[in-house]
């Protein structure tokens, strides 16, 4: 998938450069030229580097021949423009280019590794090569790199593993060396001790930060929400609140009311819920607000308040400039109350404000008119979608297959399975179909008592890699059985999220330690 964000990187890359006199490197220079100088070879050098690296979709290419060419013909090699572009690749998860890109940036002897450099490739190598290879990185580096960035990397890789014994001996470690000062650190091993159940290890740690003076942060009140609404303790909810609300070290926005609302809301009480949303809504400004309101909208529509759904809407559109993502919130809350004449109406006004067609929005109406058996109303919808310049994706033609087959038509739905599986892309698993669906299409084949079709049909689900080869070849070897072998499909329905609603802005502080070196 290209990389859609090219002016913000710029824009990174320009006010970076616009900073300090940095020395830029190239093959043939190793002089330093001013501010002005470099942001004038930037403005060219960049969009070309940026534009040839988005195009390389596959992450079994690699990219260093196109950084090696780049250098060859004279380009520029300032770090801080390459760290920007790692960051931009780990943002649209090109985890295995983004590895590749940190490699090359210090093994070419360009640059040398610092610790939030080191803390950056350990999560890479976790994300690309799995927990060994991260552990072999991380005793490979020198203990001068052995710092708080690389150690909480480290312990998130065991954390994301549910490996308790390992986090643990790294925190010891952490602890050891003086690094125990910042509540990250704890919220981390807090998360990993609610994902695995170990309640008495989260109040006891919650003990240890309290004894050494370490104050919660808004991470830490998220965590303890989740975990008393996991146990239903309502008085534990209760005392929370009031604590977090009378810290005056915690600077609390709309996301510490959220997390309150969804831990109540998850032991049924919606008027405490709703309270806390209100609480939310008051903090919502500044550049965040448009992530927001969208946040905010979802919630309320969970909570089966439609009023205050369409109420945020008009003010969301008031207050910001709704972009794609307002659309992909609101549209599906709406169609929680089954109001489908506005979500069409919300539809058609973004649409008439849209040249480029964003397909995830039609695709929100597509699915639910599946959903509800209005196959010829679906298929029109895409027929002017298409005639509109829009683009179909798997997901499209897939909502098309589910639909057909709640309604009985199983060959029209292996018709449009086989759609989906043609245009889904062979290297960014975003979509999986459920196994039951695939399970069906091979059973239409085998009631027609075509093998061969289903052969095909399997091999083609192998070919864009929703299925290894391994369950490949046991659909094939089994496929004359009475039933089609579900166990082999398994694999279709992973679930590989381990965080809940109260962590899942931990989530994004930890995935992006080292960052603010930039």
């Amino acid at each position: 998938m290209k990389l859609v964000r090219l002016s913000s990187v710029l824009h990174s890359i320009k006010s970076h450069l616009g900073l300090r006199n940095s020395l830029v490197v190239s093959s043939y220079s190793t002089t330093t030229t001013s501010s002005a100088e470099q942001g004038k070879k930037w403005s060219v050098t960049m969009p070309l580097i940026y534009r040839k690296l988005s195009a390389i979709g596959d992450p079994t290419v690699s990219i260093v021949p196109v950084l090696d060419q780049w250098v060859h013909d004279g380009g520029a090699v300032d770090k801080g423009a390459l760290q920007l572009m790692i960051k931009e690749l780990r943002y649209h998860k090109r985890f295995a280019h983004a590895l590749e890109m940190s490699v090359w940036m210090t093994d070419r002897r360009y640059f040398r590794i610092s610790a939030a450099d080191a803390a950056i490739r350990l999560d890479l190598i976790f994300k690309v090569l799995g927990i060994e290879q991260a552990e072999n990185f991380f005793n490979s580096i020198s203990k001068t790199l052995r710092t708080l960035p690389t150690y909480t990397t480290l312990l998130k890789c065991y954390a994301y593993v549910r490996n308790v014994e390992k986090a643990e001996a790294t925190m010891d470690k952490i602890r050891e060396l003086g690094l125990a000062k910042w509540p990250m650190v704890y919220n981390i091993l807090l998360a990993l001790y609610h994902r695995t159940g170990n309640d008495e290890k989260l109040v006891s740690l919650m003990h240890e930060m309290e004894e050494n003076g370490i104050g919660w942060d808004r991470f830490t009140y998220g965590i303890r929400l989740t975990a008393y609404a996991a146990v239903s303790d309502v008085e534990g909810l209760d005392k929370t609140v009031t604590r977090m609300e009378s810290d005056t070290s915690v600077v609390l926005d709309w996301t510490c009311y959220t997390a309150a609302a969804s831990a109540y809301a998850k032991l049924g009480l919606l008027d405490k819920a709703v309270a806390m949303m209100k609480k939310s809504e008051g903090l919502v400004s500044g550049k965040r607000s448009n992530i927001a309101f969208e946040c905010l909208i979802t919630q309320y529509a969970t909570y089966g308040k439609k009023d205050d759904v369409l109420r945020l809407w008009q003010l969301y559109k008031e207050k910001r400039k709704v972009f794609n993502k307002g659309y992909i919130s609101v549209i599906p809350s709406v169609l929680k109350f089954d109001d489908l004449e506005c979500a069409e109406k919300i539809f058609e006004e973004w649409e008439s404000k849209n040249s480029n067609y964003d397909t995830r929005i039609p695709n929100i109406l597509i699915g639910s008119y599946c959903r509800r058996g209005l196959m010829e109303k679906a298929e029109t919808f895409m027929d002017s979608v298409i005639s509109k310049g829009g683009k179909l994706n798997e997901f499209s033609w897939y909502f098309l297959a589910t639909g057909y087959l709640q309604n009985n038509q199983p060959q029209k739905a292996v018709e449009k399975m086989k759609e989906a599986i043609a245009v889904c892309h062979v290297y960014h698993k975003r979509w999986m179909p459920e196994k039951e669906v695939v399970a069906a299409c091979l059973e239409y084949f085998k009631h027609k008592g075509d093998v061969e079709e289903a052969g095909n049909f399997i091999n083609l689900l192998g070919d864009k890699n929703i299925i290894s080869v391994d369950v490949q070849d046991r659909l094939l070897n089994n496929f004359l059985q009475e039933e089609p072998n579900l166990d082999a499909l398994s694999e279709l329905n992973a679930d590989d999220a381990l965080v809940g609603d109260g962590e899942a802005l931990l989530e994004h502080e930890v995935d992006h330690i080292g960052d603010s070196s930039i």
